[in-house]
């Protein structure tokens, strides 16, 4: 039997994820993020100097949201945190792409405040992807 080209093409083509994401993109966009945010292995090494304003981001992936022991959360998302909430890659992505309507839809609170003002427009998925890339 004779595979022709075409079909090969195009079963390489559907195993290719349309929108993979660019690591080096994120560790460029993370400089944003590390005006508050320092990403700090579990022995202490430090990985991305930075800010303490908000929690240290090693190994945010599959954490439970709200729980990066020392630090001080708002109520809202400790609340959230309780429900059982995790971070995953499309959570997170959804959260630095407007902190404030999140924290709302999550908690039906239309007052629920978060520390996190800034926005993230562009490249949250790269964003995300390097810090799983450098939590391992």
């Amino acid at each position: 039997m004779q595979i022709s080209f075409r079909a090969t093409l195009a079963a390489i083509a559907l195993a290719t994820p349309v929108a993979a994401q660019d690591i080096e993109a994120g560790s460029a966009a993370f400089g944003k993020c590390k005006a508050c945010h320092a990403i700090t292995a579990t022995d202490g090494t430090s990985i991305v100097r930075g800010g303490k304003v908000g929690p240290n981001l090693y190994g945010i992936v599959g954490r439970p949201v709200a729980s990066q022991n020392g630090f001080r959360y708002r109520e809202a998302l400790k609340d959230v945190g309780a429900s059982g909430q995790v971070w995953s890659a499309p959570e997170l992505i959804a959260y630095i792409t407007d902190p404030s309507a999140w924290l709302k839809q999550k908690t039906g609170d239309a007052n629920a405040r978060t520390g996190m003002t800034i926005r993230q427009s562009d490249h949250q998925a790269d964003i995300i992807a390097y810090i799983e890339s450098v939590s391992k």
